[in-house]
């Protein structure tokens, strides 16, 4: 009986082991260099000798904003929690990350199939489709009028978000939670519930962070694993 119960704890103590590690965070970006991710700017195919869109300084990944590109994940990842700390080191402008990322160049040659969520100056959590969709409560009067909706060129992309405010002053740090679980995504901006989208067209893919003309620092890109998602 006491060789039993040793055994029974033991399992007991693996399988809360596995199930800590399997919760646990994991860094995208290793404050070092861009091991893991790979970039996509399409002004480089003329001119390959173009300054950098993305880089590392002072231990913070930075979107340049310009050439306009993608930075990208080399692995596909869905049922997850992203945590993202960024500002904007600049004067405001525009940026995103992108969830379910797929097919490079899917749109205007420039962005992959994907469903962005919005960093730009003032509209942080706005849904962005990018040949994938999404639906929200409220559709008509968050997207426009229901026979322009779609997820191509021309076509109303845009869902906007739920709360105007959410952001921190120019120079402070933000913090984005997006978390994407079957065919929902859920987005906080600094704590507070920015957007809440089901019947997603996509559930897994790439993720991506974008160059799209204003500087970006990056100080926190962490995934976790989920199994079904916050309230």
């Amino acid at each position: 009986m006491f060789h039993k119960q040793n055994l029974l704890i033991c399992l007991f103590l693996i399988g809360l082991s596995y199930t800590t590690a399997a919760q646990k965070s994991i860094s995208l970006f290793n404050g070092k260099n861009l091991d893991g991710w790979h970039a996509d700017v399409p002004g480089k195919d003329k001119n390959p000798d173009t300054a950098a869109s993305f880089m590392v300084r002072d231990g913070k990944l930075v979107s340049m904003g310009d050439p306009r590109g993608h930075l990208i994940t080399d692995s596909v990842y869905a049922d997850y929690r992203l945590e993202v700390e960024y500002r904007f080191s600049g004067k405001p402008g525009n940026c995103g990350v992108l969830v379910h990322a797929s097919t490079p160049r899917a749109l205007y040659k420039m962005f992959p199939k994907s469903l962005e969520v919005q960093m730009q100056h003032l509209d942080a959590g706005d849904f962005w489709c990018i040949e994938e969709d999404i639906a929200v409560p409220n559709m008509e009067e968050r997207r426009g009028i229901k026979e322009n909706w779609g997820i191509s060129a021309g076509k109303l992309r845009r869902i906007k978000n739920l709360t105007d405010g959410a952001e921190k002053p120019l120079g402070e740090w933000n913090s984005m939670v997006i978390e994407c679980f079957k065919d929902k995504v859920r987005v906080w901006v600094n704590g507070i519930l920015a957007n809440d989208g089901y019947n997603c067209t996509a559930s897994k893919g790439q993720i991506a962070l974008q160059a799209e003309g204003a500087e970006v620092e990056f100080r926190k890109i962490d995934l976790k694993k989920i199994k079904k998602l916050s309230k």
